[in-house]
Parts: structure tokens; sequence; C-alpha cells
């Protein structure tokens, strides 16, 4: 049993970066699924596949990496919320991570958003992980 879905997603994704696999196999909830979503539009993985199998289903992500240098696209994925202690923050207060070079992906009532999108509707919510 996973006590924490959201780290192990992003220990996935930032394992198969450094072994440099072309795809990665997750199992799936629907907060991985718009986490995928966002690294998805956001450019920072290649492409995504959702499956269904006989329970959760599985989620294939292909890695994005620099053509010359092999360099994943992500250079960091850092868990901000845990179990043990969540991390909130209102529309004001929302971090801007490396000056707006990185996004934050935020939990709100409105679904799961960057920070960018969270400041523009004037919500907050929990911060679930930086990316850069």
């Amino acid at each position: 049993m996973i006590t924490d879905p959201i780290a192990d997603y992003l220990t996935r994704l930032r394992n198969a970066a450094i072994a440099g696999h072309k795809v990665v196999e997750i199992p799936a909830s629907n907060m991985k699924k718009s986490i995928t979503r966002i690294l998805y539009d956001k450019g920072y993985i290649l492409n995504y596949k959702f499956e269904d199998d006989d329970k959760q289903g599985i989620i294939k992500i292909a890695l994005k990496y620099n053509p010359k240098t092999k360099v994943p696209a992500f250079k960091k994925l850092e868990r901000i919320s845990r179990p043990g202690l969540r991390k909130y923050a209102n529309a004001r207060d929302l971090p801007r991570v490396l000056n707006g070079l990185g996004i934050a992906i935020i939990s709100t009532s409105n679904g799961l958003m960057t920070d960018k999108e969270a400041r523009k509707l004037n919500v907050g919510g929990e911060i679930l992980c930086y990316v850069y």
C-alpha cells in the first residue's frame, strides 16, 4: 500500500528520467491523470496514454529529452504538500517557482491547475508540487 501516491508518481518519473527510459508506466488515478495532462500541456513530457486494465488502469508516459545532450525536459520534481504536513496558500500567497520559469501544481476547488492559472482565477489551494 502506498501512503503518498503523488510522491510515488513523481519518484517514478524522476527515476525513469535519471535511468534514461523512454516510457514509464504508473498506476492510474484521477489526480495522477490531471497532473499528467498539466505536465504535457506545459511541455515537460513528450506524450501520454491512459490504458484500462482489470484493476485501476495504467498511465504510460513518454519522457521528453533534449535531443543533443539527452537531458530530461524537467530538472526537478519536488513534492511540497505531504500527508504529514499539508501546505496551503491563498491566491495572493501562491509561490512563484524560479521567478515564473517553473510551475507549481495547485489543487483548488476548481480542480488541478498551475500557479499562474490559479492566480488568474484568484483561487488558492493545496500546493502539491514544483516542476522545473
